[in-house]
């Protein structure tokens, strides 16, 4: 009880001081006199929340890179899926006129530019995680690791699945379209690719427009257009290591297309939530269950990258990259299934799902 009321103590306080700052900025501009500064706290509850955003970032920024996972269903299950949406949705011409009447603080503030920026840098840090980190772990645990996606996939569909309102047969067939559609991407059979960088520019739009849709990895998209290993590796990786031109040049072209990509997608999604929202999460929520097909924690591969001559990629002995793959049971699968270790982190996917959404209900309560 006592802790109760020291915690209502400083939301008390806090609200005060907050409230005090207000109506004397009120005052201040009024009188003509300078903007007084913020308080410490204003200070360290602005910071704190950058903080978290650029975590969520990061948490998008790894799943990304791993195929069959979606950034999209990240920023879902931690609450700021329509935020991304809208603030990119907000990059477009009628900046423009923004910045004429209210100049650089008012194109900042049209866009959501603190949320997009700490979010962005946490993307960031995040992919380098997950070129150099995450790879590693699937490399040498792969079930124990997509286990543990499997099980955030699900809890993240049964997440999605609740915001819909009012379930009905017509977002029950949205629901199982979704489901189709991911479930027929999983198991489309790679395409060849190319170095053009017309078609990186196209792989770029598409791909992005993957991250936005829950349940659909743009890493998935860029393996079965041929270019998975072609953008993470060979030019990602690279460009990480050397700083070399022709990658670097690449990357500016990938990326221009991801922002084409963007700016497209935002403002379809942005469209569909504000006229059919109870469908489009229906929608959704096939797509995450579908793409449960390409994250199932023991895979056998069938189908490798092949050269020009049709022999199997090498790289330091062994297949360079997997390009097909069927789902075994534990017995039946090739390497160590690591049974107990998938179970466990099954759960543990699972439970940071709910975790997420205590965490947002606790902050929107506040």
């Amino acid at each position: 009880m006592r802790g109760r009321k020291l915690v209502n103590f400083n939301i008390y306080i806090s609200l005060f001081i907050v409230f005090e700052y207000e109506t004397v900025y009120s005052r201040a501009k009024k009188t003509g006199l300078h903007k007084p500064s913020y308080p410490p706290i204003i200070y360290f509850c602005a910071m704190t929340n950058k903080i978290q955003l650029a975590l969520k970032g990061m948490a998008m920024g790894i799943a990304e890179v791993i195929p069959g996972v979606s950034g999209g269903t990240i920023a879902f299950i931690t609450g700021i899926y329509e935020k991304l949406i809208n603030s990119i949705k907000a990059f477009g011409p009628g900046l423009l006129g923004v910045f004429k009447q209210e100049g650089f603080l008012g194109v900042w503030k049209a866009v959501n530019g603190t949320f997009l920026v700490s979010l962005l840098l946490g993307m960031a840090a995040g992919v380098v995680i997950g070129v150099l980190g995450v790879t590693h772990l699937l490399e040498n645990y792969p079930p124990a690791v997509w286990a543990f996606f499997f099980g955030l996939i699900i809890a993240s569909a049964l997440y999605v699945g609740k915001q819909v309102e009012r379930w009905d047969w017509k977002k029950i067939l949205f629901l199982i379209a979704g489901a189709i559609f991911a479930y027929w991407i999983t198991i489309l059979s790679p395409a060849s690719g190319s170095t053009n960088l017309l078609f990186v520019f196209f792989c770029g739009m598409i791909a992005i427009s993957a991250l936005i849709l829950p349940g659909i990895s743009g890493s998935f998209i860029l393996l079965m257009m041929g270019m998975y290993t072609y953008i993470v590796s060979e030019t990602l990786k690279e460009a990480l290591k050397t700083f070399a031109t022709d990658k670097l040049l690449t990357l500016a072209v990938f990326a221009l297309g991801c922002i084409t990509g963007l700016a497209t997608i935002s403002r379809l999604l942005s469209w569909t939530f504000k006229r059919f929202r109870g469908a489009t999460l229906a929608i959704l929520t096939g797509f995450m269950l579908g793409s449960l097909n390409k994250i199932w924690p023991w895979r056998n591969p069938v189908e490798w990258l092949r050269d020009a001559a049709g022999a199997v990629i090498m790289e330091e002995g062994k297949p360079k990259k997997i390009l097909l793959e069927e789902n075994v049971f534990p017995a039946g699968y090739d390497g160590e299934p690591l049974t107990f270790w998938v179970v466990l982190m099954m759960i543990l996917g699972f439970a940071i799902v709910f975790l997420f959404e205590k965490i947002d209900k606790s902050s929107n309560r506040s």
